[in-house]
Protein backbone atom coordinates (compact mmCIF):
# COMPACT_ATOMS: atom_id res chain seq x y z
CA UNK A 1 0.00 0.00 0.00
CA UNK A 2 1.32 3.28 -1.17
CA UNK A 3 0.56 6.83 -0.72
CA UNK A 4 -0.22 8.34 -4.08
CA UNK A 5 0.01 12.12 -3.48
CA UNK A 6 0.99 15.14 -1.64
CA UNK A 7 3.85 15.54 1.01
CA UNK A 8 3.83 11.50 1.51
CA UNK A 9 3.93 10.70 -2.06
CA UNK A 10 5.09 7.21 -2.62
CA UNK A 11 5.80 6.12 0.21
CA UNK A 12 4.89 2.72 1.50
CA UNK A 13 2.55 1.57 4.36
CA UNK A 14 2.75 -2.21 5.20
CA UNK A 15 -0.26 -2.58 7.70
CA UNK A 16 -0.14 -6.49 9.49
CA UNK A 17 -1.86 -9.28 7.66
CA UNK A 18 -3.90 -9.85 9.88
CA UNK A 19 -5.79 -7.24 10.08
CA UNK A 20 -9.77 -7.75 8.75
CA UNK A 21 -9.70 -5.42 5.85
CA UNK A 22 -10.36 -4.66 1.91
CA UNK A 23 -7.89 -1.36 1.07
CA UNK A 24 -9.41 0.82 -1.40
CA UNK A 25 -6.64 -0.27 -4.18
CA UNK A 26 -4.19 2.22 -5.26
CA UNK A 27 -5.98 2.95 -8.42
CA UNK A 28 -9.47 4.19 -7.01
CA UNK A 29 -7.62 6.27 -4.52
CA UNK A 30 -6.02 7.83 -7.26
CA UNK A 31 -9.00 8.16 -9.11
CA UNK A 32 -11.24 9.58 -5.85
CA UNK A 33 -8.79 12.07 -5.28
CA UNK A 34 -8.33 13.59 -9.09
CA UNK A 35 -12.31 13.87 -8.69
CA UNK A 36 -11.85 16.02 -4.98
CA UNK A 37 -8.92 17.96 -6.21
CA UNK A 38 -11.95 19.79 -8.32
CA UNK A 39 -14.08 20.98 -5.90
CA UNK A 40 -11.82 20.77 -2.51
CA UNK A 41 -8.73 22.73 -1.11
CA UNK A 42 -7.58 20.13 1.09
CA UNK A 43 -5.75 22.50 3.64
CA UNK A 44 -7.61 22.56 6.54
CA UNK A 45 -10.47 20.02 5.47
CA UNK A 46 -11.89 18.81 8.25
CA UNK A 47 -12.27 14.67 7.31
CA UNK A 48 -14.07 11.57 9.11
CA UNK A 49 -12.86 8.64 7.89
CA UNK A 50 -15.48 5.65 9.06
CA UNK A 51 -14.67 1.80 8.70
CA UNK A 52 -11.32 3.19 8.32
CA UNK A 53 -9.66 0.11 8.24
CA UNK A 54 -5.60 0.11 7.57
CA UNK A 55 -6.29 4.40 7.47
CA UNK A 56 -5.22 4.16 3.59
CA UNK A 57 -8.15 7.10 3.11
CA UNK A 58 -6.78 8.99 5.84
CA UNK A 59 -3.30 8.84 5.27
CA UNK A 60 -4.27 10.54 1.45
CA UNK A 61 -6.13 13.61 3.23
CA UNK A 62 -3.17 14.02 5.47
CA UNK A 63 -0.91 14.01 2.77
CA UNK A 64 -2.51 16.39 0.85
CA UNK A 65 -2.64 18.98 4.19
CA UNK A 66 -5.92 17.85 5.42
CA UNK A 67 -6.66 18.54 9.21
CA UNK A 68 -8.08 17.68 11.69
CA UNK A 69 -8.96 14.20 10.43
CA UNK A 70 -10.93 11.52 12.28
CA UNK A 71 -10.54 7.91 11.67
CA UNK A 72 -12.74 5.45 13.15
CA UNK A 73 -13.05 1.54 13.59
CA UNK A 74 -14.38 -1.20 15.54
CA UNK A 75 -11.38 -3.48 15.46
CA UNK A 76 -8.55 -2.71 18.01
CA UNK A 77 -5.53 -4.03 15.68
CA UNK A 78 -6.60 -1.28 13.09
CA UNK A 79 -6.77 1.58 15.12
CA UNK A 80 -3.70 0.55 17.33
CA UNK A 81 -1.95 0.44 13.23
CA UNK A 82 -3.47 3.85 12.50
CA UNK A 83 -2.10 5.74 16.03
CA UNK A 84 1.12 4.33 14.84
CA UNK A 85 1.40 5.43 11.55
CA UNK A 86 0.17 8.69 12.65
CA UNK A 87 2.47 9.06 14.68
CA UNK A 88 5.49 7.77 12.13
CA UNK A 89 4.29 10.78 9.75
CA UNK A 90 3.06 13.38 12.04
CA UNK A 91 -0.24 13.82 11.05
CA UNK A 92 -3.03 15.20 12.45
CA UNK A 93 -5.31 12.06 12.45
CA UNK A 94 -7.14 10.99 16.06
CA UNK A 95 -8.38 7.20 15.77
CA UNK A 96 -10.91 5.72 17.30
CA UNK A 97 -11.93 2.06 18.45
CA UNK A 98 -15.74 2.49 18.29
CA UNK A 99 -19.15 0.80 16.29
CA UNK A 100 -19.22 3.15 13.46
CA UNK A 101 -23.26 3.19 13.78
CA UNK A 102 -22.72 4.39 17.87
CA UNK A 103 -20.00 6.53 16.71
CA UNK A 104 -22.22 8.65 14.37
CA UNK A 105 -25.28 8.31 16.82
CA UNK A 106 -23.39 10.28 20.03
CA UNK A 107 -20.67 12.51 17.73
CA UNK A 108 -21.05 16.38 17.46
CA UNK A 109 -17.83 16.28 14.90
CA UNK A 110 -19.09 18.38 12.08
CA UNK A 111 -17.09 17.77 8.94
CA UNK A 112 -16.53 18.47 5.06
CA UNK A 113 -15.84 15.32 3.80
CA UNK A 114 -17.01 11.69 5.20
CA UNK A 115 -16.02 8.85 3.73
CA UNK A 116 -17.38 5.55 4.84
CA UNK A 117 -16.12 2.13 3.58
CA UNK A 118 -18.03 -0.58 4.92
CA UNK A 119 -17.73 -4.31 4.35
CA UNK A 120 -19.14 -5.18 0.87
CA UNK A 121 -21.44 -7.87 2.11
CA UNK A 122 -23.22 -5.06 4.30
CA UNK A 123 -26.89 -5.78 3.28
CA UNK A 124 -29.00 -2.59 2.09
CA UNK A 125 -30.48 -1.72 5.39
CA UNK A 126 -26.74 -1.48 6.71
CA UNK A 127 -25.75 0.84 3.96
CA UNK A 128 -28.88 2.76 4.12
CA UNK A 129 -28.05 3.38 7.84
CA UNK A 130 -24.66 4.57 7.62
CA UNK A 131 -26.50 7.95 5.22
CA UNK A 132 -29.22 7.83 7.18
CA UNK A 133 -27.29 8.83 10.47
CA UNK A 134 -24.86 11.03 8.75
CA UNK A 135 -27.89 13.34 7.53
CA UNK A 136 -30.36 12.75 10.28
CA UNK A 137 -27.65 14.34 12.89
CA UNK A 138 -26.26 16.79 10.24
CA UNK A 139 -22.53 15.71 10.45
CA UNK A 140 -21.82 17.42 7.45
CA UNK A 141 -21.06 20.89 6.89
CA UNK A 142 -23.37 22.70 4.66
CA UNK A 143 -21.18 21.83 1.49
CA UNK A 144 -19.74 19.13 2.62
CA UNK A 145 -19.62 15.91 1.00
CA UNK A 146 -20.58 12.12 1.88
CA UNK A 147 -18.71 9.28 -0.04
CA UNK A 148 -19.30 6.21 0.47
CA UNK A 149 -17.43 3.21 -1.43
CA UNK A 150 -19.50 -0.10 -1.99
CA UNK A 151 -19.56 -3.37 -4.84
CA UNK A 152 -21.08 -2.84 -7.56
CA UNK A 153 -24.17 -5.34 -6.53
CA UNK A 154 -25.21 -2.44 -4.49
CA UNK A 155 -26.91 0.99 -5.38
CA UNK A 156 -27.43 3.27 -3.26
CA UNK A 157 -28.80 5.87 -6.46
CA UNK A 158 -32.29 6.05 -5.06
CA UNK A 159 -31.35 8.09 -1.53
CA UNK A 160 -32.19 11.71 -1.18
CA UNK A 161 -28.99 13.29 -1.20
CA UNK A 162 -27.21 11.08 -4.29
CA UNK A 163 -25.50 13.24 -6.52
CA UNK A 164 -23.57 10.99 -8.55
CA UNK A 165 -21.52 7.69 -8.95
CA UNK A 166 -18.05 6.34 -10.49
CA UNK A 167 -17.04 2.93 -10.83
CA UNK A 168 -13.52 1.49 -10.78
CA UNK A 169 -13.19 -1.95 -11.48
CA UNK A 170 -15.78 -3.72 -8.85
CA UNK A 171 -15.67 -0.91 -6.23
CA UNK A 172 -18.21 2.07 -6.99
CA UNK A 173 -17.62 5.47 -4.87
CA UNK A 174 -21.01 7.40 -4.45
CA UNK A 175 -21.62 10.89 -3.62
CA UNK A 176 -24.11 12.71 -1.75
CA UNK A 177 -24.37 16.06 -0.67
CA UNK A 178 -26.66 18.90 0.28
CA UNK A 179 -28.21 20.81 -2.72
CA UNK A 180 -27.67 24.31 -2.87
CA UNK A 181 -30.90 26.60 -2.59
CA UNK A 182 -31.71 29.22 -4.82
CA UNK A 183 -30.29 32.55 -3.75
CA UNK A 184 -32.99 35.05 -2.59
CA UNK A 185 -32.66 37.88 -4.84
CA UNK A 186 -35.79 39.87 -3.16
CA UNK A 187 -33.26 42.09 -0.87
CA UNK A 188 -31.47 43.48 -4.10
CA UNK A 189 -34.64 45.14 -4.98
CA UNK A 190 -35.66 46.26 -1.67
CA UNK A 191 -32.52 47.69 -1.61
CA UNK A 192 -32.74 50.12 -4.24
CA UNK A 193 -32.70 53.88 -3.25
CA UNK A 194 -35.85 56.03 -5.22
Amino acid sequence: MRIVSGKYKGRRISPPTNLPVRPTTDLSKEALFNILNHQFSFRELKVLDIFAGTGSISYEFASRGAEPITAVDADFGCVNFIKKTAQQFDMDITAIKSDVYKFLERTKIKSDIIFADPPYDFTQEQFEKVYQLIFENELLEDDGLLIIEHSSHTSLEHLEHFSNSRKYGGSVFSFFEYELEDVDEEDDFDNEEE
